[in-house]
């Protein structure tokens, strides 16, 4: 069963989370934030072999502390992203924006796509394309766990903010009714920020997007 270890980190508080096949020790990060260091450490001690980083998209407080990581490993890991991100991971994540320059860490050399299956020990995550918050915007579903890591897509009682470059409203709300309304009202969603709900409660109660 895939285990997840939950981080907040960095200037934006955002959510980065260690996942791994604890029988295999199979490990990604999804979204390494910030303070790479912290996050390796958790998955040394558990004796982990990070070999993924999966970045639901490429804003600067989502990818900060990859290179942290990356630095301290033998071989790289493989890195992943939509391709419509690239600007965007290339640009430093938009992190000047806000006064930040960050080392983005290792090129993505894997390309997301809609419906793809990532494997990490016996578990299996789906790629689901949901742009809206930028444009390469992606979630990571794991049907078995029944667990989705939506990103900046949606939050408890919230959206992410699409008044940044890329971002489009009507884009969002359709990525939301389509991509995650869609999925089991059980399914816990692990966002970028604040604490995690289920797509039950916000088919019910998010202000924003009704289910």
């Amino acid at each position: 069963m895939l285990q997840i270890i939950p981080f907040t980190l960095g200037p934006a508080q955002t959510n980065a989370y260690l996942i791994a096949d604890p029988d295999t020790r199979d490990a990604a990060v999804i979204d390494p934030s910030w303070d790479g260091k912290r996050i390796l450490s958790e998955a040394q001690t558990r004796g982990w072999r990070i070999a993924h980083l999966w970045y639901t998209h490429a804003h600067f407080d989502h990818i900060g502390g990859a290179a942290e990581i990356a630095d301290a490993l033998n071989p790289l890991p493989l890195v992943a992203l939509h391709p419509n991100d690239h600007v965007l991971w290339r640009a430093g994540g938009g992190g000047a924006l806000f006064g930040f320059k960050i080392d983005p860490g290792p090129e993505p050399t894997i390309d997301f796509t809609h419906g793809q299956i990532l494997k990490l020990g016996s578990a299996q995550l789906e790629v689901r394309f949901t742009p809206g918050h930028t444009l390469g915007h992606c979630v990571l579903y794991c049907a078995e766990a029944k667990v989705c890591f939506c990103g900046d897509l949606i939050f408890a009682g919230s959206v992410g903010r699409t008044d940044l470059p890329g971002g489009n409203w009507d884009t969002l709300e359709q990525s939301v009714r389509e991509q995650i309304y869609t999925l089991p009202d059980e399914t816990r969603l692990l966002s970028g920020h604040g604490p995690e709900t289920t797509v039950g409660d916000e088919k019910k109660f998010n202000p924003f997007v009704r289910g």
